[in-house]
């Protein structure tokens, strides 16, 4: 790949691992609810419960770790959360014999996953301050290759042992862990200014949770804004996957709308990044952007209601997500400084609120009267994270390249 030579050898050994790393993730999460429904004969509802049990642990997770960064330290709060992820990973086996430990062992799995996100993302932008806004995207890309990687991979596994793909989930989520206990500690070496794990005393990174909520122009519409987004977004699995079986469609035909994101997000960066260039330079105005995008799929969805209709869906929101994915970690890095771990973890909570309201709203909508008021949903609150986005853009217009005051 031409595009790594530009990089200097440290991010490309980080990127190598964020790949792997995400392959392993992947590797499970298309086969819980055929896990919980097929091998331990479960309902529907259960396997929805199993979902909702680890999306609200992640909620809680991103939450904690990003109030947690500057007081357990980077090394402690990413090895730590990456290793008990990968501890319960390997134990999540054990429990399948056991409804209750096994819901108990999903959310914990959940938890700790989310836990060292808002960790990882900020370490990124204080290590890489000069380049994060591109670096951002790049991991961002080779995180979904590795996706792609480990969702084909993950079929395979499950046809000789659901159990494996867990298995081998947690051994990659192992071998993160004990990446970042390697690198860090060369870090720590090499640059003292980089060691996160000092409790440094100053009120700017004291850590007072209410004092850095008051400072809602930076994080709040920003995290309606995403919340919306997300909450949308369910309709490709409550709105799309159920519409496309009642019509008799083959199963292949909604997985190869997953496949379109995962190639469109590789070879698709020369058009993100002429928009970038062209309508929208700053972080604000591609959170817009991808709301907009986001807005106009889920209008294909509801205007032409077929198989057609639903790939140039598919295209419109993948531009959609490539913008905004990005962008959040990018702005907040930029505009919070020592406590943008605090603001990631919140604005990833709202946003994962948004993926545990959505399935059960568009559930209910759907068997109610089928995909078209599951589609309005999803247009109607598309509408409102582009005027939250707006909201943010224009709250922040005055803030450009400046630093908040977080006292």
């Amino acid at each position: 790949m031409k595009w790594l030579q530009a990089y200097p050898k440290e991010i490309k050994i980080f990127l190598v691992a964020s790949l792997i790393s995400s392959a392993g993730g992947s590797l499970m999460w298309p086969l819980i609810t055929m896990f919980v429904f097929k091998v331990l004969g479960r309902s529907g509802a259960d396997a929805g419960l199993v979902i909702l049990v680890m999306s609200l642990g992640g909620i809680a997770g991103q939450i904690l770790g990003g109030s947690l960064y500057h007081k357990l330290g980077v090394k402690r709060l990413i090895v730590g959360g990456v290793g008990m992820n990968a501890l319960f990973l390997l134990l999540l086996p054990l429990g399948s014999g056991n409804w209750s430990l096994f819901m108990l062992l999903m959310g914990l799995i959940g938890f700790f996953n989310a836990m060292s996100m808002p960790a990882i993302q900020a370490f990124i932008g204080f290590r890489f301050a000069e380049r994060r806004g591109e670096l951002f995207n790049v991991i961002y890309v080779a995180n979904n290759i590795g996706v792609a990687l480990g969702t084909g991979l993950s079929g395979f596994l499950a046809r000789i042992s659901y159990d494996m793909s867990f298995i081998m989930n947690g051994v990659t989520s192992a071998a993160f862990a004990i990446f970042f206990w390697f690198y860090l500690n060369k870090v720590q070496k090499n640059e003292g200014d980089l060691q996160m794990e000092k409790k440094r005393k100053s009120t700017s990174e004291g850590q007072n949770a209410w004092k850095l909520l008051s400072r809602y122009n930076v994080y709040l519409f920003m995290g309606i804004g995403s919340f919306f987004l997300w909450l949308g977004n369910c309709i490709w699995n409550n709105g799309v996957s159920p519409f496309t079986l009642s019509k008799g469609m083959p199963e292949w035909n909604y997985s190869i709308l997953w496949t379109l994101n995962g190639v469109l997000i590789f070879v698709g960066q020369p058009f993100i990044l002429w928009i970038k260039r062209t309508f929208a330079e700053s972080a604000e105005a591609q959170l817009t952007a991808s709301a907009i995008f986001y807005m106009l799929g889920y209008v294909a969805i509801l205007g032409f209601r077929s198989y057609p209709g639903m790939v140039f869906a598919m295209v419109l929101t993948t531009f959609g997500e490539m913008l905004i994915s990005p962008a959040i970690p990018s702005f907040i890095s930029d505009r919070t400084g020592k406590s943008a771990p605090f603001y990631l973890g919140v604005v990833g909570g709202m946003g994962a609120a948004g993926r545990v309201v959505g399935p059960y709203a568009m559930g209910v909508l759907f068997d109610w009267n089928g995909l078209v008021p599951v589609a309005w949903l999803a247009v109607v609150i598309s509408m409102l994270a582009v005027g939250a986005f707006l909201i943010h853009a224009y709250k922040n217009r005055d803030a450009k390249g400046k630093l908040y005051r977080t006292v």
